[in-house]
């Protein structure tokens, strides 16, 4: 029984320690342990803290915006406070600050590209015929219930705000494809859209574009011909710039373009009046060093009879009444009136022989015929860049008729879609 006893000590003292006591080891294991549980604890409801915080003051600000502006006032703020924080920044003040001063702020250009001051120039005329207020189907009842206001920016819309503008040949590179994108039939982003199914839509209650940076600069500059206030990035999808090489030889590109971009017609104290054309679309000829510009035109098609949405609100809030409407616009176009041109000619020593300075007769030139060593059709370009927009046009839409014929000899069904406009540009 002794023996028995002289064994069973040593047990217990190895599984307690040695006169009870815990072993350094394990007890630092354990404390670390609650250390590491209270730290994933704590993340999670300080996280909650802050962000409840940040929640309190929004709506503690909110409440502040309501009593002391009123409800259409903070509905004007608000349409300026692109980041919702409640507080205007200088950057986006600016609207204000340029309308009453009337100076605007010079817009950034990308930093790669300068400027050549002896560069050529390319002349864009813009043509307009306004929207067929006729064909908005609030027409057939004499837009009953539509106050005059809400049409007062699209009724005054009836020509170009610039007829005809210069620019730097240069410019236009931000059409020029980027690496690895040179061959016909390449397609790419010009201006990428950043809306998903995370972000949503941009909001209604807007009236001043945001500053356009990089290459949405020179878009930004085109629109403009048309409307003071051009939005590059349209609240909806489809949104951005698409282009697609058409044809190429040694020298030039055939570029085609696809943009999706809208309007703001109504000014304050008008609610905001947004016009969105189904698209523009078009082509440009340059030369692969954008250094020459032979052929520019940017237009919306009117070969559909519906080609323009309208969205206009009855209120001042995010939420407020919309009403929705389309049309067909006949005209909206921008055209190069000839290749672009240099302003002097210089021989090859680097003297000037010849300028154009207003003085004196305009400097006359001869172009070179451009031949193409490769080329797809306009149609064939245009496919690609809705592929490009649209990932669902990679299966083909057919005619009704013409439907029943292909799954005739494709022993397949037809799924037959109705549609108010189209299905593959804004005018749905």
């Amino acid at each position: 029984m002794a023996a028995d006893v002289d064994k069973t000590i040593p047990e217990k003292e190895r599984r307690n320690g040695h006169n009870g006591q815990t072993s350094p080891g394990s007890g630092s294991w354990f404390y670390r342990g609650m250390w590491t549980l209270l730290v994933v604890c704590a993340v999670p409801l300080v996280a909650f803290g802050i962000k409840y915080y940040q929640d309190s003051q929004l709506l503690r600000r909110h409440e502040e915006g309501i009593r002391a502006l009123g409800a259409e006032g903070l509905f004007l703020f608000s349409s300026l406070d692109t980041d919702h924080d409640l507080y205007l920044s200088p950057e986006e003040f600016k609207p204000i600050a340029e309308k009453l001063t009337g100076i605007t702020t010079p817009v950034d250009l990308e930093e790669d590209v300068i400027d050549d001051p002896n560069g050529e120039t390319l002349v864009l005329e813009a043509k307009m015929q306004p929207l067929l207020l006729e064909s908005m189907t609030k027409s057939r009842d004499g837009f009953l219930g539509v106050s005059h206001s809400s049409l007062s920016g699209l009724r005054s819309w009836t020509s170009p705000a610039v007829p005809s503008s210069s620019f730097p040949a240069s410019q236009f590179r931000v059409f020029l494809p980027p690496k690895g994108k040179v061959e016909v039939g390449d397609a790419w982003w010009v201006i990428p859209s950043e809306l998903n199914i995370f972000t949503g839509y941009l909001p209604n209650n807007r009236y001043h574009p945001p500053t356009p940076k990089g290459k949405e600069v020179l878009i930004h500059s085109l629109l403009s011909m048309f409307h003071p206030l051009p939005f590059i990035k349209s609240r909806f999808a489809p949104q951005g710039t698409v282009a697609c090489i058409r044809a190429s030889n040694e020298f030039y590109y055939d570029i085609v373009f696809r943009i999706h971009a809208e309007f703001q017609l109504n000014v304050v104290p008008n609610f905001p009046f947004w016009f969105t054309p189904g698209q523009f679309t078009g082509n440009i000829v340059v030369s692969k060093d954008a250094s020459h510009v032979r052929h520019f035109h940017l237009y919306v098609p009117s070969n559909r009879s519906l080609n323009v949405d309208m969205e206009w609100l009855y209120g001042a809030s995010e939420s407020s009444n919309m009403e929705v409407d389309i049309g067909y616009l006949p005209q909206l176009e921008l055209q190069s009136v000839g290749p672009s041109t240099p302003s002097v000619i210089v021989d090859e020593e680097g003297n000037i022989i010849d300028s154009q300075d207003g003085s004196s007769e305009p400097i006359q030139f001869v172009f070179e015929e451009i031949h193409w060593t490769s080329e797809m059709s306009q149609e064939e370009a245009f496919h690609h860049m809705e592929v490009t927009f649209y990932p669902f046009k990679k299966v083909p839409y057919l005619p009704f008729a013409e439907a029943f014929e292909r799954a005739e000899v494709e022993q397949k069904l037809v799924h037959s879609i109705l549609l108010w406009g189209a299905l593959d540009d804004q005018s749905c």
